[in-house]
C-alpha cells in the first residue's frame, strides 16, 4: 500500500486533516474500509485531508506506535486529539462522530453538525 494525498491538501497546512488507515492486505474489510475512507473524505472533508495507508502484512512493526490492535483501523493524526475508528468505516455518520468530525461541510456546501 502507499500513501494517497487530496489533490488540494498541504502536508504543513493546519487546517488539514491527517488521517493514518491501518490495514492488512487486500481482505475485503480492508478494501471497504480504503474506499469507504476515500469517499467520506471526497464528500465532507473537500481536499482538507492527508491519507496515509499502512499496510501491516508488509510493514507489522508499524502497529506499535498506534497502539494498533484490530484492523482496519482509522486514525486521526491531527488535529488534535487523536481519534481512532476500528471496522471498514461504512457508516458514515459514526465515522464523523467517532473522528470529532462531525461539524463538516456537507456536499450541499452548508455545514451540519451530524448527529449519531
Amino acid at each position: 500500500m502507499s500513501s494517497a494525498t487530496s489533490k488540494k491538501g498541504q502536508n504543513g497546512s493546519a487546517n488539514v486533516i491527517r488521517l493514518r488507515l491501518y490495514v492488512a492486505g487486500q481482505t475485503p474489510k480492508s478494501l471497504a474500509a480504503m474506499s469507504n475512507l476515500k469517499k467520506i473524505c471526497d464528500e465532507h472533508l473537500k481536499g482538507r485531508y492527508r491519507i496515509e495507508v499502512i499496510d501491516l502484512v508488509k510493514n507489522p512493526q508499524l502497529a506499535q506506535g498506534d497502539q494498533i490492535l484490530a484492523i482496519p483501523t482509522l486514525v486521526k493524526k491531527l488535529p488534535v486529539p487523536v481519534r481512532k475508528i476500528i471496522g471498514d468505516l461504512s457508516n458514515t455518520d459514526r465515522v464523523l462522530v467517532g473522528l470529532d468530525l462531525s461539524d463538516v461541510e456537507k456536499p450541499n456546501g452548508k455545514s451540519e453538525a451530524v448527529r449519531g
